[in-house]
């Protein structure tokens, strides 16, 4: 997949959740340049980010970064997440979204992969 056809296809998955009363959620790759989430959230260099209407205030998907502001433990922050570090987007209560390739993996294959029952959300391809 072309890396700009990323931040169209994220764009397309929320709305589909959303038309759809899902709850959308990303998975992003931590650490990456311009990052800015809650480190303490933070699980095996991932974070899962609720990313519905009703969990996030003022949330723009831009070509190049996420942006919006949400609270974590009660304590507000603006969250910038670079496009590229977006490895997925899921809806809760399905577990259909869309993979994306981790763009700051190293080159040679040797990324470290989820292990088993880590429970972390099972993705599907929709199409």
């Amino acid at each position: 997949m072309n890396s700009k056809q990323r931040p169209y296809l994220i764009r397309a998955m929320h709305d589909w959740m959303t038309d759809n009363g899902f709850t959308a959620h990303l998975v992003v790759s931590v650490p990456a340049d311009g990052l800015v989430v809650p480190e303490r959230h933070v699980s095996d260099g991932k974070i899962v980010l609720n990313v519905s209407q009703s969990a996030t205030r003022d949330l723009v998907f831009g070509n190049d970064e996420i942006t919006f502001e949400a609270r974590f433990d009660g304590e507000p922050w603006r969250l910038t997440i670079p496009v590229d570090a977006v490895l997925g987007i899921y809806a809760r209560e399905t577990g259909q979204g869309m993979i994306f390739p981790d763009e700051n993996a190293p080159p040679d294959g040797d990324s470290p992969q989820p292990s088993p029952g880590s429970g972390r959300p099972h993705l599907k391809v929709v199409k």
